[in-house]
């Protein structure tokens, strides 16, 4: 067909004629807009009632860069140009002085200096030259807050966000549960938060600054940046460990360093000052999803509370969205050891006010009490765990006979200097309670536009879509977001909101139009392909249950492509993990039931057992990581399996069928009661018909094997 790309301006002008009724989108389903990022209610109950009531998700949204005259106390024709310095000029900041005095005149800093502890003045420095060890160290820690540095800066910061971003928005009750939280006396607020963005340790201090909720004090990693962006962090309230910190325990300086970080933030805590820590590590980074930098500063806390430095603190999962980043680089990975510079942060400036501008998304999740939460995980008890190769040995060796015991896995703990300082139940704990607030965190993070259509243009439209069929796709995504309990971050017209998400992906994208009026959408080849897989990222706790349902029971299921994309969410997990561990996963739990002749991907039983389907769903659990599964370590793993069957089945891509050889479900004949009753060990709510063993094994399920060659046509 003779065509050529269509240019920017010539995308602006939409083809009319699509043969598709345009609507407008609502980020809710019902009246009221789902209200995300509730509590614990098993290992928190009484959080989970204390600051929330039914009008807090009644109330809308703020953005919290539009600024006026009315946020300010003048009013005048110069007030309306000069509203952002004088709003920045009236923010309420508060601070501690006499830090180095508190911070010498704790415990730990006492111990070492009068040689009680390990290392300290009797086996070595005399004490004059420990105190200017100790001051030397805090200085690595943090730094003097200047008000009025603070308040240029964010003033700045508050211009350059509305040249980047079309809004930032804020849920108003959300913002209610934190003002309510940090009113409790003698209890910070522990912000804990996923990373997106290096932005985020700008954005979210500016946030709480201009809402009255004082200066946030944020834990940076100090190998990502240069000592003049430290400098400059510090000043502004930053935190950073000192790197002897992560030494042995039994080296002199990894014990002054580790003693003057505790006394630093048992000081910082002690005055209500809060915290902000990234559990999610930064990204571009190679590993895992859980941060280790953001456990220990995790433990630094929960010591601080072990210790009595405070009564209590309140626990804060904050999750983020954006449209675009302006710094996060889509083309590869970033070198761990590169540092980021004073440079660097002007390029990316220069970047982001150059681009379109996107949308941002902040959500704070329902506080709750770190005391509450200690107190309930061990009041449930702790057995010894056992390792993986434990329980993968019986499927290894081919005795199927027993479900693996996957509630006595053992858990990983990161080897990290700070938190192999702490005892072993208090590394566990900070082990369970991170991944329990990174799952809050990254369930309460708004799905962005950018991310549906780079979902939908790299894992179902790879080949090109039309963009009247774009639309209605974007339309259906939308909807199934929402049917599981996630947010979006947008809402308005269709039309507008794809090519808003068209405009931002432009330089992955090509747009064709064609003589018939439409106009075709192909991704581009190449190194492009990466910012896309980025962005459907953000998909993957969507749709997370028939991602690991669909390659638990086989690839290919599903109905028609058209309908579902049975596909769709094993693409989004393939995505998310390297090739060639999500294949060789696949392909040993898969290869006891796939006959030896013909492709495997063909191949498969038409009947599944649901305890085969049990099975084959734990050891998938068990060979993905745990921070990707986002599983949280109070929910049980049988419980998360039956939630992946009935997902599965919900979704039409497994059918109810009997087992051959037994009776009919409406078969009304005598049956015989087994000798005893088998209780389930998972939390089955379920009718008593199913707890009985013989019931489980006869429950069989039918899934459609759709063949590799079906493609969806645009």
């Amino acid at each position: 067909m003779g065509s050529k790309p269509q240019s920017n301006k010539e995308a602006s002008m939409w083809p009319k004629g699509f043969g598709v009724k345009l609507e407008t989108i609502t980020p809710f389903l019902g009246k009221y807009r789902p209200f995300v990022g509730r509590c614990c209610q098993t290992c928190t109950p009484k959080s989970w009632e204390a600051l929330f009531h039914k009008n807090i998700a009644a109330l809308g949204f703020h953005n919290v860069i539009l600024v006026t005259e009315e946020n300010t106390r003048y009013r005048g024709w110069l007030v309306r140009r000069l509203c952002y310095f004088l709003c920045a000029m009236d923010w309420k900041i508060t601070l501690t002085p006499d830090a180095w005095e508190k911070v010498l005149g704790s415990k730990w800093i006492q111990e070492i200096l009068s040689g009680r502890a390990p290392g300290g003045a009797g086996e070595g420095p005399k004490p004059s030259s420990l105190r200017r060890d100790v001051q030397h160290t805090l200085g690595q820690i943090q730094a003097s807050i200047y008000p009025f540095l603070l308040r240029i800066f964010n003033w700045a910061f508050l211009k350059f966000l509305n040249c980047i971003f079309l809004n930032v928005q804020l849920h108003q009750g959300q913002l209610a549960m934190v003002r309510q939280a940090a009113q409790a006396k003698d209890t910070p607020l522990i912000f804990l938060s996923a990373h997106k963005s290096c932005l985020d340790g700008l954005l979210l201090p500016f946030l709480l600054l201009s809402q009255g909720l004082g200066v946030l004090r944020v834990a940076w990693e100090p190998q990502s940046y240069s000592p003049a962006l430290r400098a400059l962090l510090r000043h502004l309230g930053g935190l950073f460990m000192p790197p002897e910190a992560n030494l042995f325990l039994d080296n002199p300086k990894g014990i002054l360093s580790r003693a003057v970080l505790s006394a630093a933030v048992e000081q910082l805590l002690a005055s209500k000052q809060p915290l902000l820590i990234f559990l999610e590590d930064r990204p571009g980074a190679v590993g895992p999803r859980l941060s280790s930098h953001g456990q220990a500063w995790l433990g630094l806390v929960l010591q601080a509370f072990r210790e009595g430095a405070i009564p209590d603190a309140a626990l804060v999962p904050v999750g983020i969205g954006y449209d675009l980043a302006p710094d996060v680089q889509h083309t590869g990975p970033r070198a761990s050891s590169s540092h980021l510079g004073l440079w660097w942060g002007a390029l990316a400036v220069f970047r982001g006010l150059r681009g379109h501008r996107g949308c941002a998304r902040i959500d704070f999740a329902q506080p709750f009490s770190l005391q509450e939460y200690s107190v309930n995980t061990w009041s449930r008890g702790r057995s010894r765990g056992q390792s993986l190769e434990q329980l993968l040995l019986q499927t290894v060796l081919g005795h199927w006979s027993v479900l693996p015991d996957c509630e006595k896995q053992q858990e990983w703990t990161p080897a990290s200097g700070p938190l192999l300082a702490l005892d072993e139940e208090d590394q566990l704990l900070v082990s369970r309670l991170s991944r329990h607030v990174l799952s809050a965190s990254i369930a309460c993070s708004a799905v962005m536009a950018t991310a549906v259509m780079a979902a939908l243009l790299l894992h179902r439209h790879r080949e090109g879509v039309f963009l009247s069929r774009l639309l209605e796709n974007f339309s259906w995504l939308t909807e199934e977001t929402l049917l599981r309990g996630f947010d979006v971050g947008f809402s308005g017209q269709l039309q507008d909101l794809v090519m808003h998400g068209l405009c931002l992906l432009h330089g992955s994208l090509s747009l064709w139009l064609l003589p018939q009026g439409d106009v075709l959408v192909l991704p581009r080849a190449g190194p492009t392909l990466a910012q896309l897989a980025y962005h459907s990222a953000a998909l993957l706790p969507v749709f997370l249950c028939e991602a690991v349902g669909g390659k638990s029971c086989g690839t290919g299921l599903g109905r028609e492509r058209d309908q579902f994309q049975g596909d769709f969410p094993v693409n989004i997990l393939g995505a998310a993990l390297p090739p060639p561990f999500l294949s060789c996963a696949v392909r040993a739990l898969l290869a006891g039931r796939v006959p030896p002749e013909g492709p495997w991907e063909l191949q498969g039983v038409e009947l599944l057992s649901q305890r085969e389907l049990h099975r084959q769903t734990l050891l998938l659990l068990h060979l993905l990581p745990q921070d990707l599964l986002l599983l949280q370590p109070c929910q049980s793993s049988y419980f998360y399996c039956q939630e992946v069957l009935d997902r599965l089945i919900q979704c039409g891509l497994l059918i109810a069928e009997e087992a051959p050889g037994t009776r009919l479900t409406c078969d009304s004949g005598n049956w015989r009661f087994g000798e005893k009753m088998l209780w389930r060990s998972m939390e089955d709510f379920s009718d008593s018909d199913s707890d009985y063993e013989d019931g489980t094994d006869s429950r069989c399920f039918k899934r459609q094997v759709t063949h590799s060659n079906c493609t969806s046509s645009c």
